[in-house]
């Protein structure tokens, strides 16, 4: 599960297998498609929102797929670590350094991180996920195929977020402003997840300010 989450999370490249494709909207699961993150905004469905039914226990979260005693949390931790943790028995982390790019700050303890679904899974029900099987949100609730999916952050920013969309919040460090939209848009490209009009409106005057960056996704739906 390993390998260059931190390499890869401004702009994932494609695997060698799927060649990416300029594409106006999403085509099928596993394609990889390539393209402008303003275009990729407004190929996204826009409507209204509901939470009926959410409880976060729908989404199985910080399983160990690859059975190594290190969970989906414990994973991004160690992908993200910028000074390399000491694994101890049930993979218990010691030592390390992390940086949170949603408050511009660095920190030597993994208690004081918590790894925040980008998309928060609130926000995916609302937005569609209400309609997937069981597995499929546990997928989505644990991917470490797109690191832009799960971010290692401070536990005080990440509780600030809680389950708001960029209408309402955006990181503390106006720096990375940028880069939070942009990867907002590809995790909602990866999963065909609709938009509401008042994320439609923030995404588009924030992303009117940023580089119009091609992103390149590799669809899960």
């Amino acid at each position: 599960m390993r390998g260059g989450r931190r390499a890869l999370r401004a702009r994932r490249p494609a695997r060698p297998d799927h060649r990416p494709r300029r594409h106006a909207a999403p085509a099928c699961p596993g394609e990889t498609i390539t393209l402008p993150v303003r275009d990729a905004l407004a190929a996204l469905v826009v409507q209204d929102e509901s939470r009926t039914g959410y409880t976060r226990d729908k989404f199985k979260h910080w399983t160990d797929a690859d059975r190594d005693s290190c969970n989906t949390r414990a994973e991004v931790l160690l992908e993200e670590a910028v000074t390399t943790p000491e694994i101890g028995p049930s993979c218990t982390l010691t030592g390390g350094l992390w940086y949170s790019a949603y408050d511009d700050r660095y920190f030597d303890a993994a208690r004081s991180l918590d790894v925040d679904h980008l998309v928060p899974l609130a926000e995916a029900w609302d937005s569609g996920a209400s309609a997937w099987t069981a597995k499929e949100r546990e997928l989505y609730a644990n991917d470490l195929d797109d690191p832009r999916a799960l971010i290692a952050v401070s536990a005080a920013s990440n509780r600030s977020k809680a389950d708001q969309d960029p209408s309402t919040w955006l990181p503390p460090y106006a720096g990375y402003w940028c880069q939070y939209v942009t990867d907002w848009v590809a995790d909602k490209t990866r999963y065909r997840l609709t938009i509401d009009p008042a994320e439609q409106t923030a995404l588009a005057q924030r992303l009117a300010t940023c580089p119009d960056e091609p992103i390149t996704v590799t669809l899960a739906r």
